[in-house]
């Protein structure tokens, strides 16, 4: 496998806090040097708890490439934790309880965030991604609303 981004990529980079807790979660049924490279070509994403202006609905790889391209312009992680993994071996899905932790590029507030990531496996790679965040970590970060809560 070659690699599809650095590894230092902020949020998908194989050195990356969100890359390491993925990989970890999904060890044994996927392959891939980096995020991008355990994603099917034609892998569907869907964000069901997001926060306005993000996408619900993200179809194939290079999307997805795009999508997260200005990540480290708004959120710098440094960890990720609390993994909690539940397979399902008959329907090759995996999900992942998880949490990142970094600072906002923006307002230098922590970023602490819990996700529930529903992962459907097919040929050794993702091939859906369901993804539910708490929008209000995102909020807190980014001091949205104006003066958001401290």
């Amino acid at each position: 496998m070659s690699r599809t981004v650095d590894d230092d990529t902020p949020l998908v980079g194989a050195n990356s806090p969100f890359f390491r807790i993925v990989k970890e979660g999904l060890d044994g049924l996927v392959d891939g040097e980096d995020y991008y490279d355990l994603l099917a070509e034609d892998v569907v994403f869907e964000f069901v708890i997001t926060v306005p202006g993000y996408p619900r609905r993200v179809e194939g790889r290079q999307a997805i490439v795009d999508l997260y391209s200005d990540y480290g312009d708004y959120v710098t992680l440094h960890g990720a934790d609390n993994l909690r993994v539940h397979r399902d071996p008959e329907t090759s899905v995996a999900v992942l309880e998880y949490e990142v932790h970094g600072t906002s590029v923006h307002t230098g507030r922590p970023y602490d965030n819990r996700f529930v990531s529903v992962v459907t496996v097919k040929d050794r790679k993702v091939a859906h991604w369901r993804d539910y965040l708490d929008p209000t970590a995102v909020f807190d970060a980014q001091g949205w609303p104006q003066g958001g809560r401290a």
